[in-house]
């Protein structure tokens, strides 16, 4: 399973040099690979190719990107991500909260939230 990750992150790649326009559920499904490998700086990393690639990103994207700073015990990045998402007035549920709270859990930082 930890592979898995590796895999669907290298297929968004191909899919990306063979001109195939990607879009917000493709990259999401890649960054919720990264969130079970808890490879944050992955997760991080699609994040900026969807700015850079003006593929917008919703709440399921940050909410992978703030779960696998949780696993990769990234908490004050998991804040820094909620906070981006608070300056772009995207609609919130509470599963970006949840794993905001989960990462400052994993980091022992009760006090932040």
């Amino acid at each position: 399973k930890s592979a898995e990750w590796r895999q669907a992150c290298m297929l968004l790649a191909e899919a990306a040099t063979s001109r195939v326009e990607l879009d917000t559920v493709a990259y999401n499904i890649a960054m919720s690979a990264c969130k079970q490998a808890g490879d944050w700086i992955e997760a991080l990393g699609l994040l900026a190719k969807m700015a850079i690639n003006s593929v917008e990103s919703d709440t399921i994207t940050y909410s992978a990107a703030i779960g696998a700073c949780d696993k990769g015990c990234e908490w004050a990045r998991a804040l820094g991500l909620l906070a981006d998402i608070g300056a772009m007035s995207m609609k919130l549920d509470t599963i970006p909260y949840n794993a905001a709270i989960c990462a400052c859990s994993r980091g022992a930082k009760w006090v932040l939230v």
